[in-house]
């Protein structure tokens, strides 16, 4: 199906004067009343656009499978999932895994374990591996964005639990497609990397197995979990690429690889909404843009 001009013509307008998602909302309020929910439309639609943040929440818990598509079971299912959740957390205070000390997000992942059948018994329990602290930065940055422990539980689990399934294989190759984008977008920062021995000790775990977890602050980093979540990997190659475009001129003074992992891991604050609305443009531009939902 071909864009409506109307509609571009009206949604460039609304950007014009400040209104920029208006149509977009309207469109997603659409979607959300049907029954069932099409999920297929609401993946196009994450993919297309930022979800609103009043929406966030609600069609994260619809993609990942925490609630049905069914709208009018959600109410029951949410009670299920509340159940569940106090079932897990009575069971690991019974067993004395956790107590009212415990922080909640290492709460999570021994909940996350138990469920999974890897909790470890309470006298081989050591530091987290890689693994675990994997899931522990996002678990602190989904604590950031959720404010409910069900719901950030859940979302968790899901994610994590999602993300491994649809996107396990693919992970290990991200950090060669990144290369070859910033082939095509600057070659000479690529050469730098190379010959100063940085590319091969970028943060890719960061970057790609915590999913910008611990790098972007969660403002940014929900607008990616959109497209993560939605069903596309490669956008974390494209937030990536981008980072390493918007410090080009920082990166190509410093000649020390453990100098520039350092400054990767720590990247300045301020300007990571542009970062990451740049990355989704060149997202688009080399992967296409989905059809539109509605």
């Amino acid at each position: 199906m071909a864009d409506d001009p109307q509609r571009n013509f009206r949604s460039a307008y609304y950007e014009k004067v400040g209104f920029r998602g208006v149509e977009e909302k309207k469109s997603l309020e659409i979607l959300l009343k049907d029954n069932p929910l099409d999920l297929e439309k609401l993946s196009t639609f994450s993919q297309r656009f930022p979800l609103p943040s009043m929406y966030r929440i609600h069609v994260w818990k619809v993609l990942l499978g925490i609630l049905p598509p069914h709208s009018d079971s959600h109410t029951l299912v949410g009670g299920y999932r509340k159940e569940q959740y106090q079932d897990i957390v009575e069971a690991l205070e019974v067993m004395r895994y956790i107590s009212s000390s415990t922080p909640s997000t290492h709460i999570y992942l021994r909940m996350f374990q138990l469920e999974s059948q890897v909790l470890p018994r309470c006298s081989e329990i050591s530091a987290p591996d890689e693994e675990n602290e994997d899931f522990l930065s996002i678990s602190r940055a989904m604590e950031e964005i959720v404010d409910d422990p069900i719901d950030c539980y859940w979302l968790i689990k899901c994610f994590v639990n999602q993300f491994h399934t649809k996107f396990g294989d693919s992970v290990p190759h991200l950090p060669k497609s990144l290369e070859h984008y910033l082939s095509q977008e600057e070659p000479r920062l690529l050469n730098h990397l190379k010959n100063s021995g940085a590319l091969a000790q970028l943060p890719y775990s960061l970057w790609f197995r915590r999913c910008f977890a611990g790098c972007l602050p969660e403002s940014s980093l929900q607008r990616v979990w959109d497209k993560v979540i939605s069903g596309s990997c490669k956008i974390l190659v494209f937030v990536a690429l981008e980072i390493l475009l918007s410090y080009k001129i920082m990166l190509m003074g410093i000649n020390r690889p453990e100098g520039i992992v350092k400054f990767l891991c720590n990247i300045p604050q301020e300007n990571t909404d542009a970062i990451v609305t740049k990355a989704i443009d060149l997202w688009h531009k080399y992967c296409g843009t989905p059809m539109h939902a509605v």
